[in-house]
């Protein structure tokens, strides 16, 4: 699957290298061939791109404030998610009273607050981690509470009768059951983390990748435009592996698809 996975990568790259190559492709749907490497760039410029700022060290600074302001606000969306979620839903009331401000909230577009957040925290991490928080918070907090809500009465039951206190159950039975929830939210988190931090850069900063991307495309160097998008990229995936080893550490005892197909 690996090798598989390879391939169709290198048939990717060789499509795009064609593509925009002005030798290769006869101009079809162009009549000028180097509008295709102007609109999508071209590959082999982009690396070289991604060269330039790794061996002369330029990008690290924009790259380090970048991930500084994804982490925490992964970090403190997903704990105020995880919380928020386990107390609405062992608390009935509270949801109730709290329910149409939560959902008013969730279909309000979080991007819209970047401004405002701007003026409150001003330009600097503390604007990009907070509009970040945002977006990653309803979802840890709505898969939480939708894992804590769908406990078994059985399970429930069996357990307070065995003597299970309700701090016994928090531990042993609602939290690991809201677990495998969590996970699969934290997997599409750590995109919006990002999707946070770089918007909140577009919007007004001096520092990172963002802003580097907005100056190429003030200067129409597209090549440095996708450059940028493929470094976010590449340590968006190391961090959502980061999630895949967390959550394989910590729901050890989830069957795994091979053993459930033995089983």
């Amino acid at each position: 699957m690996r090798l598989r996975q390879l391939a169709l990568f290198a048939a990717l790259m060789a499509i795009w290298y064609v593509a925009t190559s002005p030798t290769l492709l006869p101009p079809i749907y162009f009549d000028n061939p180097d509008k295709a490497a102007f609109f999508f760039g071209e590959p082999l410029k982009v690396l070289e791109q991604m060269w330039i700022w790794f061996s002369s060290g330029a990008i690290y600074p924009h790259l380090w404030v970048t991930l500084v302001e994804t982490v925490l606000a992964f970090l403190v969306g997903t704990v105020l998610g995880l919380v928020m979620g386990l107390w609405l839903a062992l608390s009935t009331t509270a949801s109730a009273l709290l329910d149409p401000y939560i959902k008013a909230l969730n279909s309000m577009p979080r991007v819209i607050l970047a401004p405002i957040f701007g003026v409150w925290f001003g330009l600097d991490i503390a604007s990009k981690v907070a509009l970040g928080v945002t977006l990653v918070f309803f979802i840890v907090f709505f898969n939480v509470y939708q894992g804590v809500r769908e406990v078994s009465y059985t399970v429930l039951a069996n357990a307070r009768i065995l003597g299970a206190s309700d701090r016994q159950l928090l531990r042993h039975v609602y939290v690991p059951s809201a677990m495998s929830w969590v996970f699969a939210s934290l997997h599409n988190s750590v995109g919006l983390a990002f999707v946070g931090a770089v918007v909140g850069e577009y919007l007004g900063s001096s520092r990172g990748v963002g802003y580097l991307i907005l100056q190429a495309e003030g200067t129409f160097d597209i090549n440095a435009v996708f450059a940028g998008i493929v470094v976010l990229t590449v340590f968006a995936l190391l961090l959502d592996w980061m999630v895949t080893l967390a959550e394989r550490r910590l729901l050890v005892w989830q069957p795994r698809g091979g053993e459930t197909e033995k089983i």
